[in-house]
């Protein structure tokens, strides 16, 4: 299944992109994240890292393709661990996600914010119950 989702707000696209780039910010802004654990201190292609969700569920991911430039960026996540227990490899393949984000300037002038895109792909059960938290992560984002 895939879904896409958008968000606009008064955060200029630098700032917005900026809360992508580092890694260390993801927790401020979207609430599903308590922490991140990262190969790299700024997003590249190719940073790989541990999401620590509420709960103790733990989420691989692989950042796939990273474009500064443009403010896109792809990655692959897969739920590895949830309540300490390892999930077996039925339900890490049902969970898995890939998730292709960008920021926009407004278009407008300085000062006029931006707008930020996200499609995900995954299982059908898991973009329905990501969906949400995805849009409520955007919307903090952009503000």
């Amino acid at each position: 299944m895939r879904r896409h989702l958008a968000a606009a707000g008064p955060a200029s696209a630098d700032v917005a992109w900026e809360r992508y780039a580092d890694p260390q910010l993801w927790s401020t802004w979207s609430p599903q994240i308590a922490a991140v654990e990262t190969s790299t201190p700024r997003l590249a292609t190719g940073t790989t890292g541990v999401v620590r969700g509420h709960g103790g569920l733990l989420l691989d991911f692989l950042a796939e393709e990273v474009d500064d430039a443009a403010r896109r960026w792809s990655w692959s996540v897969v739920p590895r661990r949830a309540g300490g227990l390892p999930l077996p490899e039925a339900l890490q393949r049902l969970g898995r996600l890939h998730l292709v984000h960008a920021v926009l300037d407004s278009g407008l002038g300085v000062g006029t914010g931006c707008a930020t895109t996200l499609l995900v792909t995954g299982s059908a059960p898991v973009v329905t119950a990501y969906a949400p938290l995805a849009g409520l992560a955007l919307d903090r984002l952009v503000r």
